[in-house]
């Protein structure tokens, strides 16, 4: 059976989401990220925007140098993911092989789902218009005989495009003059490697095949078949985040560790509320800390499978106290090591307090669902909150499964 694989990508997603909920937005400069005179990146753009030169991952500083007219705002997580949640089921109506690389990006392996709902480009049309009636939101799609070859394809007609890449050789005749960084697993430091050998180009790599293999290895041998076309990738389906976390950057690095220890708190509550909802447990919480001068640090505590906001502040707050004391300009935690159990060994002692334990939880879920996170809320949070104010409210933008990047 012949592969045929589809890349989704929405348009600038989280402009594109702010806009359909602001007319006044659409059709202007709008920036995504950190406020101007902040700390803090672009996470993404409208389009409008990228006329200035504006891009994704860019200091917010250089972002405002280049585009000062433009409408900036702070991400709104929440809202996206409920906007993703809406576009990964309807990418999973088509598919039971879907590989979500991001809330906004995904491939879809349609092999199969072509007896069902008809060839590749019908399905590929019928997703961008199902999206499009239920979400407001456009998004580019791309067919490939392989994973690269479909990403690439997503990436050719941006905005709201359609592209094939059928054949090894139409993605040849596509790439051979464009930079080397279109392969993918080429980066910036694997992009200065191969300009040393003077490789900067896809038909680079076809005349240096070789030198390509001996200075990069196995890496190289990769990057060959795939500036070749030669890609045995599949489509890995993937229930669950392989991890989640939140992290915020100080506008001004931070001595006290009570202070961060306050901020720890409210991230705590933030992902735990996420991991409650999806009935999950994890073992790892890491903290990340990065200082000033941009060094970066993380440290793990690998445990029982804990949901509960106390047990994952508990933990980040333990590796907190181990570290070297120094001005922080990001402090965050991740989880991972998810179960679907708490795995944890309980003596009979402590079986009715763990069911009088796990029905507060569930009153306490509901409540939450049924009016927000903010609804119910310990004292040892209320008093973080007080303490942390009027400092800026602290933004959880969601790291997603393997990949940071939020999509064009």
């Amino acid at each position: 059976m012949v592969k045929t694989i589809i890349h989704v990508d929405m348009d600038a997603f989280y402009a594109a989401v702010e806009a359909r909920d602001n007319p006044e937005l659409r059709g202007k400069p709008l920036i995504i990220g950190a406020l101007p005179g902040e700390r803090g990146v672009v996470s993404t753009c409208s389009y409008e925007a990228r006329q200035y030169g504006v891009r994704s991952a860019m200091p917010i500083s250089e972002a405002y140098r280049l585009c000062p007219g433009g409408i900036y705002l702070r991400p709104n997580f929440h809202k996206y993911e409920k906007a993703s949640a809406q576009i990964h089921e309807i990418w999973g109506g088509y598919t039971d092989v879907v590989e979500y690389i991001s809330l906004d990006e995904g491939f879809l392996d349609v092999s199969r789902s072509m007896k069902i709902f008809g060839n590749a480009p019908n399905i590929a049309h019928a997703i961008k218009e199902q999206v499009k009636q239920q979400t407001g939101l456009t998004c580019s799609v791309g067919i490939g005989y392989s994973m690269m070859s479909a990403k690439l394809a997503s990436e050719e007609k941006k905005p709201d495009g359609y592209f094939e890449i059928r054949t090894p050789e139409a993605l040849r005749n596509l790439i051979i003059d464009r930079s080397v960084r279109i392969v993918y697993g080429v980066g910036p430091q694997t992009e200065a490697e191969l300009q040393r050998i003077g490789v900067y180009t896809v038909r680079d790599v076809y005349a240096n095949r070789q030198s390509v293999i001996n200075a990069l290895g196995s890496q190289g041998k990769f990057i060959v078949d795939l500036a070749d076309g030669v890609d045995y990738r599949e489509v890995a389906a993937r229930t669950k985040s392989l991890s989640l976390g939140k992290e915020h950057t100080f506008q001004q690095d931070v001595m006290d560790f009570d202070y961060l220890k306050d901020v720890l708190r409210l991230i705590a509550r933030e992902l735990s509320y996420q991991i409650r909802l999806k009935g999950i447990y994890c073992r790892t919480v890491t903290l990340k800390l990065t200082y000033k001068g941009m060094k970066r640090i993380t440290r793990s505590q690998r445990g029982d499978g804990r949901n509960r906001a106390a047990d994952i502040y508990g933990a980040a707050a333990s590796l907190l106290e181990k570290v070297e004391k120094r001005p922080v300009r990001l402090i965050g935690i991740t989880l991972s090591s998810f179960t679907e159990a708490a795995i944890k060994q309980a003596s009979l002692f402590d079986a009715d307090a763990g069911k009088q334990a796990e029905k507060r939880d569930s009153v306490i879920l509901a409540l939450q669902r049924r009016y927000g996170l903010d609804a119910i809320k310990t004292g040892s949070e209320l008093h973080a909150e007080k303490r942390l104010q009027p400092s800026q409210p602290i933004p959880l933008p969601p790291i997603s499964p393997n990949n940071d990047r939020e999509g064009d």
